[in-house]
């Protein structure tokens, strides 16, 4: 007998969710019932990212202890981003002049939702110029930085930490030893979080559903659908492709991040599954340190969901207003969009702020992102679940380009797996 698991508790919770929200549509009193289960859910994510990328970043760097290597791994690392996360923004590009989803949209049915918090974000971040982004990436005090849940100065002084611990040489073995024991000491509590994964996804999605309804949909259908057929197009061309070139099949990683996949998708969360994929794709034959600094920074620069989602709403917003945007304006977009999405690393909300600052310096109506707040959480969704794949595939991809990669290791896991689905 087939063991129901946490991927299938998962599953009936989303279904329970969806009714439930549709039972209490516009309850208020139900709604702030419920709401907190999932607010306790999110919270206990939260809390445990940080003290496992710190110590994860710390062991990992430690462990290689050569500022060269680290060097070399780092760089080819931001390459492989780049164009992975461009060829994700011309997908998104392409997309919307195919499905054009912001034609004939009538606004008049469609109600606003609230952005002027993030119109203050986008407006202040992008008056922040790339030297500006530069220094933000050290950070003038680490416990700020993680109070913030900011990720790009928390790698910064983790890998400089990680270093410090190496070249000490036996004094610093203590400091290893302490990190090695709060990773594995993270890692169970992750084990007892993930227990309650169900009562979370319940909650969120009860409340999504109760807050917006069917009918909120329908308006918007067309952007919904547009976003999710991109998606699952990348992921299975691109990422598939990806996957090949790197020996791997894209369906085997899905099947192996199965329930990370379902959790970031149900809580539109990927932070949700970092300390989870970090220990997959290390059982899965990537070595530490390669896992240890490729996911983490790929949390910042390996978005590719959000791209997509970034692109399409962008064009969205241009169609809906009918301002036809030429060849080589679209091609300006993909630059833009190159810039303010990594330049809006680590900020809340960073895709919808992405979009904000791109409508505003392409000199579009900023109006018309607030026209789709309402659905960004079922958007959310799916982008979430592509960036946590597209950051596992990250992570196999520089193990095999450092040829690092253990391929017996991944054989055993996958049959590990097998066995562990048959009993």
């Amino acid at each position: 007998m087939k063991k129901f698991g946490l991927a299938g508790q998962i599953f009936v919770a989303l279904i329970l969710g969806i009714v439930v929200g549709a039972a209490v549509y516009g309850n208020k009193t139900a709604i702030a019932f419920i709401s907190p289960i999932g607010d306790i859910f999110i919270h206990l994510i939260k809390m445990i990212v940080m003290p496992i990328v710190i110590a994860a970043l710390v062991v990992a760097v430690a462990g290689v202890g050569d500022i060269k290597k680290l060097g070399k791994l780092g760089g080819k690392t931001i390459l492989y981003f780049e164009i992975i996360t461009t060829i994700a923004i011309g997908i998104g590009l392409l997309a919307a002049n195919v499905f054009h989803p912001g034609s004939g949209v009538d606004m008049s049915h469609l109600a606003k939702g609230d952005i002027s918090a993030y119109e203050q974000t986008a407006s202040a971040t992008q008056n922040k110029g790339f030297a500006d982004t530069i220094v933000h990436i050290v950070p003038k005090n680490v416990f700020e930085s993680m109070a913030q849940g900011d990720l790009l100065p928390i790698i910064f002084f983790s890998v400089l930490f990680g270093l410090g611990v190496a070249a000490i040489g036996d004094k610093g073995k203590p400091v290893l030893h302490f990190f090695e024991g709060v990773l594995e000491a993270m890692f169970w509590v992750t084990n007892q979080v993930m227990k309650t994964a169900p009562f979370g996804v319940f909650a969120l999605i009860a409340v999504t559903v109760a807050h917006f309804g069917v009918s909120t949909l329908l308006p918007l259908g067309k952007l919904v659908l547009a976003v999710y057929v991109t998606v699952i197009f990348f992921t299975i061309v691109i990422l598939g492709l990806n996957a090949k070139m790197t020996g791997t099949n894209i369906f085997t990683l899905i099947k192996i991040l199965k329930e990370e996949l379902i959790i970031s998708f149900t809580t539109a969360s990927s932070e949700a599954v970092l300390p989870n994929i970090m220990k997959k794709m290390e059982q899965f034959g990537c070595p530490k340190a390669i896992v240890s600094f490729v996911i983490p920074t790929g949390y910042t620069f390996n978005l590719t969901g959000s791209a997509i989602y970034q692109a399409l709403a962008s064009l969205f917003v241009a169609q809906m207003y009918n301002v036809h945007m030429s060849l080589m304006q679209q091609i300006t977009l993909l630059f833009v969009l190159m810039m303010t999405s990594k330049g809006m690393a680590g900020v809340p909300g960073a895709s919808f702020v992405v979009v904000l600052a791109t409508l505003g310096s392409m000199g579009l109506p900023l109006e018309g992102i607030a026209l789709i707040a309402g659905i960004d959480r079922i958007l959310d969704m799916i982008r979430s679940a592509v960036n946590v794949l597209g950051n596992s595939l990250a992570a196999i991809s520089m193990a095999k380009w450092e040829g690092e990669f253990d391929k017996d290791k991944a054989q055993d896991y996958l049959d590990s797996v097998k066995e562990t689905n048959v009993a």
